[in-house]
């Protein structure tokens, strides 16, 4: 069955920066666009990254210039490089695989990992 495993969150002061890892098994990796999301206590998961199955990212505006998603096929993992944090991206965030190659729908979720940053 599919697995998403996240790892990477932790506590940090503003300014500081963190690298998410997601790792994904039971499906072909390679072939399917990954995503991550983020959900704040009171608030909406939001989308932050994707990255379609040829490494064709895109991020959120909130993010833009201070994230980068990327991807190790031979590893099957997508990373999440945050830079610049601000207590505003404190939040859970989740690793979601795509429906097909290219981002357009997502299924699955992994169990999150907590980012805090502290102003």
């Amino acid at each position: 069955q599919v697995q998403l495993v996240e790892s990477g969150g932790g506590s940090v002061q503003a300014g500081g920066s963190l690298r998410l890892s997601c790792v994904g098994s039971g499906y072909n990796f390679s072939r399917t666009c990954m995503a991550w999301f983020r959900q704040a206590p009171g608030k909406e998961r939001e989308r932050v990254a994707t990255i379609d199955f040829d490494g064709t990212p895109t991020h959120a505006r909130a993010v833009k210039d201070r994230f980068i998603i990327s991807r190790d096929n031979a590893k099957n993992t997508v990373y999440l490089q945050m830079n610049s944090l601000k207590p505003e991206d404190s939040a859970m965030y989740y690793c979601r695989k795509g429906n097909s190659g290219v981002c357009y729908g997502y299924t699955d979720w992994g169990h999150g990992t907590q980012v805090t940053v502290s102003s």
